[in-house]
């Protein structure tokens, strides 16, 4: 049965998902990378195609902006079409000198402020971290694409807010390591270990923070091809 906001019958979603936050995006890697790629559900304009991927089925599905929707998304994956895995590919500003633009970061762990998981379990503070075997995965394959893109691994920041600045704050984390702020790993995160299923963050720096640069929107579309190798690979 479809949910309210995913009209896909049972057994057109894979049990595994690459999740862009951008509809746009989610078909670009359908076209270009799945074979036989079909829409499965484009309610609100989120758009999910279902194709194969070296023989194996593979779910491309957008999850919107914010850790709220990319929640709502995941848990109705999980819940009602027995996905078991979803890897997100999206973009992130670079915090750290460590991190260009173009680089790709695999999430390792996602700091945050946001209220989402503050009250997941009362009086805890929620580590968000993926699932290990993927992020372990996801280094090995980036070991293995060798020279074609700069990969770290290292914590996100997941912010609720896109244009709010806090010059302190990113200070701080960047002293503590954090490479980049993005707005969904955390809340992926924190849906995988809820729901049981095994979740990762492979995101591409799209602009720096502290350098100015930025990709074009053109680019933050069509330039994230080593994320989506690394996370196709898992």
């Amino acid at each position: 049965m479809p949910t309210p906001h995913i009209r896909a019958e049972r057994g057109q979603i894979a049990d595994r998902v690459i999740m862009p936050g951008d509809p746009r995006r989610a078909e670009r890697i359908a076209t270009e990378y799945l074979d036989d790629a079909e829409l499965v559900t484009d309610v609100r304009g989120i758009l999910g195609f279902t194709g194969t991927w070296e023989g194996r089925r593979v779910t491309a599905m957008a999850s919107g902006m914010g850790a709220p929707s990319i929640t709502i998304y995941a848990t109705e994956l999980a819940r009602e079409y027995g996905v078991t895995q979803i890897v997100r590919v999206g973009t992130a500003g670079g915090m750290s000198t460590a991190v260009g633009v173009r680089d790709v970061i695999i999430a390792t762990g996602a700091h945050t402020d946001s209220s989402m998981t503050a009250s997941r379990i009362p009086g805890v503070r929620f580590s968000h971290v993926p699932d290990f075997a993927l992020a372990s995965a996801a280094v090995a394959e980036a070991s293995r694409l060798g020279g074609d893109a700069t990969v770290h691994a290292g914590t996100v920041f997941t912010s609720d807010h896109f244009y709010l600045e806090r010059p302190e704050l990113s200070a701080a984390l960047t002293a503590h390591g954090t490479l980049a702020v993005e707005m969904e790993a955390a809340a992926l995160y924190a849906v995988g270990a809820a729901e049981r299923i095994r979740t990762l963050a492979v995101v591409t720096v799209s602009d720096h923070l502290l350098t100015g640069e930025s990709m074009t929107s053109d680019e933050r579309e069509s330039q994230f091809d080593a994320a989506v190798r690394i996370a196709l690979a898992l």
